[in-house]
């Protein structure tokens, strides 16, 4: 019987080829989007599980009390690590990676120079993490202060196809370093990314002053592995109370956060986590579904839109003694056929889009053919869409009764056609829906790519302070020569990359200031010149410069979020204390608000202090009268000239402020990109209705047209009804789209307003398409002539 039936599948299938094309290609449409979300979503959530003891690793988080709300950072105090390790029984490892900001440090060999990410790390990082070694084991690895673990890539890079093992490397033209192991490189769906390994005793040499450092000074990421994942209970509630046993003093509580977790789980409130990168990809994860959904539905109305020329088949196969579950069975199993072809085709779709889509979101996703996984997945596809797809027609066609169908026309639009038009409706409406969420996302990706930050990010440049740089007088030198030359206009010192993160205290005190005010103000170290470098503006008070010695001991600027947090309407001349023991500082003068860090959210409270020695970028402000390249082509010759030992790597801040937005891109990338392919299969489910209701419609259409009914007239009668069906998939939309947009705009301070424009035009467009869609069918029933329906009657 199943040889009969599939026989039977595959003559309907090559007997009605363009009905089957359209059949196949949409469903194939829908499941190639659907597997390319699966695979993102996959991808996302296989972030830092390919380590051994994944499920006994932990991250250390700090809840710091500000003012009864719970902030939460992932930097840790340096003295963590070994409290924890030697008071809490249930803790088997632990280590530190510093977040010092200089990462990013020069490798030299013969006469090959890299710039390396070589955070540095605790001997234990290795025991810790399981890597594969190409040369060398954990346990020789990091064992002394002057050793270096590379990857596999890096060494590739600075020592060919040799072994690198013993062979030494300069660290920032100054210290030699000895290659100690070589790990294979980490996928990109890891968290900790990085082309070498310092020790931390390497860090201590070169920093001496963290040995000082107290338990509120918190510089460093904190991972610890546990003896039994069942234990973590015991060593989170011992974590919570280790700061405040060493510091009675102290607002900060350690607590232990799942490493699978740390890539999805990035947003907190209130000292608990309430989402991050998981909710796109929960969100993706519903896409995924409502595509899928979207061409079952649309391969539905199809199939049920030819149940008159199925009706007879079903009638003579019931006089001949077949079962309902035995047609029911056939038509599943055409599903089944369709649904085999449509994957077979969606896979051939997602070998074509792989490429685009990993360049587009520079990953590195692929299909892994050798996993039994990818099989199961495959067979379950199938037998899902299948399913879907398939039930409804098969119940509707197998429920014909023979008499009737064999009798003449069978009369079936009345019972059938109101599940067909919820079918439309619900995929129309899932359509417009993400057209409108796409539109908004769009909207604000466009309103914080363009809104006024407070600076500007054209034409200024950062490069790294580094060897000569770090002499005063010869970063003085370079200053003044590239000022000479014509290439800047201005430049000044900052603390770090101009728009990463940077420090914090909870020591900043005021006039006024109430005692239980546990604020937690942001601070940056800056040079001269940096109000008109930046192109930020002064608003009360002045910049720093070099006619005020006082500027470099004993004067601080604010931004105007500090200035609102403290109260005072004229803060300049008002005498402020960082920590209780260290002498006054005067606020000098009053920054506007700028925003490079986060550009979605408002400035925080921040003073800038002058200093020479903690800057770690300088920043360029490019002359506009000079051409572009001219200027970047002389800063280089300039500082080549000046500093010829470290190559010169010049970024722009716009660049930087790009990445910033990355997330919002790929949302509005995906969300255009899956509503239009939505919108598109949903038209062949309203072309499906349209050819069910013009073989339904046909005979009266034909007596209209015989009764003197004009071609006008009869597009306006088949149109009104879609038309009808449209208009309610926008109103159920309406509010779900309003609903969604509204909860994700929650999480920007600087959003736009969700006016009713987007609504309206996703309005426009789904009428648009519809009539387009509807009409050409519309068109080919109204043109027919009359005598082919009513020669018979």
């Amino acid at each position: 019987m199943f040889l009969i039936n599939l026989k039977i599948a595959l003559r309907n299938l090559r007997k009605n080829l363009g009905f089957s094309f359209i059949n196949i290609g949409g469903l194939a449409l829908g499941m190639a989007c659907c597997l390319l979300l699966l695979l993102y979503v996959n991808y996302e959530w296989s972030y830092d599980k390919q380590f051994k003891d994944k499920d006994r690793i932990y991250v250390s988080r700090i809840n710091l009390n500000i003012n009864g709300r719970i902030a939460t950072t992932i930097a840790n105090p340096d003295k963590l690590s070994d409290a924890a390790r030697q008071s809490i029984p249930a803790i088997e490892n632990a280590t530190r990676m510093a977040m010092s900001g200089e990462d990013n440090k020069l490798f030299s060999h013969e006469h090959q120079n890299f710039k390396l990410n070589a955070p540095s790390v605790d001997p234990s990082f290795l025991q810790v993490f399981n890597y594969d070694y190409v040369y060398g084991d954990a346990k020789s690895a990091l064992s002394t202060p002057e050793s270096v673990v590379l990857t596999e890539s890096t060494a590739k890079k600075l020592f060919g196809n040799e072994n690198p093992l013993g062979q030494t490397l300069k660290f920032d033209r100054r210290k030699l370093l000895k290659v100690s192991a070589v790990v294979k490189d980490q996928p990109k769906n890891q968290s900790i990314q990085y082309d070498a390994l310092l020790s931390w005793s390497f860090y201590e040499q070169e920093h001496p002053e963290i040995k000082n450092r107290g338990w509120g000074t918190i510089t460093c990421w904190t991972f610890f592995k546990l003896k039994d994942k069942n234990q973590f209970d015991a060593a989170d509630a011992a974590l919570r109370k280790i700061i405040k046993s060493n510091d009675p003093n102290t607002q900060l509580e350690a607590f232990l956060f799942p490493l699978t977790k740390f890539h999805l789980y990035n947003d907190f409130s209130n000292g608990k986590v309430t989402g991050g990168r998981i909710d796109q990809v929960r969100l993706f994860l519903f896409l995924a579904f409502c595509v899928l959904l979207i061409a079952c539905i649309n391969y539905m109305n199809l199939s049920t839109a030819r149940s008159e020329k199925r009706a007879r088949e079903v009638g003579i196969r019931k006089a001949l003694g077949s079962r309902r579950q035995t047609l029911v069975g056939q038509f599943i199993l055409e599903s089944m056929v369709i649904s085999m072809m449509a994957v077979l085709l969606a896979f051939g779709l997602l070998e074509l889009a792989l490429p685009y889509f990993n360049n587009l979101l520079n990953i590195s996703m692929s299909i892994s053919y050798g996993s039994y996984q990818i099989w199961m997945v495959l067979a379950g596809l199938i037998l899902l869409t299948g399913f879907l797809a398939g039930s409804y027609p098969a119940f509707y066609l197998s429920s014909f009764i023979p008499v009737k169908v064999l009798k003449g026309p069978i009369g079936t639009g009345k019972s059938s056609l109101p599940v067909r038009k919820i079918l439309v409706v619900l995929q129309f409406s899932l359509s417009i829906c993400m057209i409108i969420c796409a539109i908004i996302v769009y909207t604000q990706t466009q309103y914080m790519k363009n809104k006024p930050l407070g600076f500007a990010p054209d034409n200024l440049v950062q490069m790294d302070l580094e060897g000569e740089w770090k002499k005063p007088a010869k970063l003085e030198l370079l200053k003044d020569e590239l000022k000479k030359s014509g290439a800047i206009s201005s430049s000044s010192e900052f603390a770090q990359g101009f728009t990463k993160d940077g420090s914090i205290t909870g020591d900043f005190s005021w006039p006024g200031k109430e005692k239980n005010d546990n604020s937690v103000i942001n601070y940056r170290s800056i040079g001269y010149e940096f109000s008109s470098t930046i192109g930020a503006e002064i608003v009360k008070g002045r910049d720093f410069s070099p006619k005020f010695v006082a500027d470099t001991s004993s004067s601080i600027l604010i931004n105007q979020a500090l200035a609102d947090k403290m109260g005072i309407k004229d803060p300049v001349g008002i005498q402020v204390r960082l920590g209780d023991n260290n002498p006054p500082l005067t606020i000098v003068g009053v920054l506007k608000n700028y925003s490079n860090e986060n550009l979605g959210l408002k400035s925080p409270p921040t003073f800038f202090y002058y200093s020479k020695s903690d800057n770690k970028t300088l920043l360029l402000r490019l002359n506009p009268a000079q051409n572009l390249s001219a200027s970047i082509n002389k800063i280089k010759d300039i500082c080549q000239s000046l500093n010829p030992e470290y190559p010169v790597e010049l970024s722009f801040v716009n660049a930087d402020l790009s990445g910033k937005l990355e997330a919002e891109r790929l949302l509005s990338v995906l969300s255009n990109f899956f509503g239009g392919f939505a919108i598109f299969i949903s038209c062949l489910g309203l072309l499906g209705l349209a050819l069910y209701m013009a073989e339904q419609r046909k005979k009266e259409i034909s007596i209209r047209k015989v009764l003197g009914a004009d071609l006008k007239s009869i597009l306006i009668l088949l149109n009104t009804d879609f038309i009808k069906l449209v208009f309610l998939s926008n109103l159920i939309a309406f509010p779900v789209a309003f609903i969604l947009v509204t909860n994700w705009l929650k999480s920007y301070d600087y959003k736009i307003s969700v006016s009713a424009m987007p609504f309206a035009l996703a309005a426009l467009m789904s009428l648009t398409i519809a009539l387009l869609t509807v009409s050409l069918q519309s068109f080919k029933v109204a043109k027919a002539n009359a005598v082919d329906a009513l020669k018979y009657e």
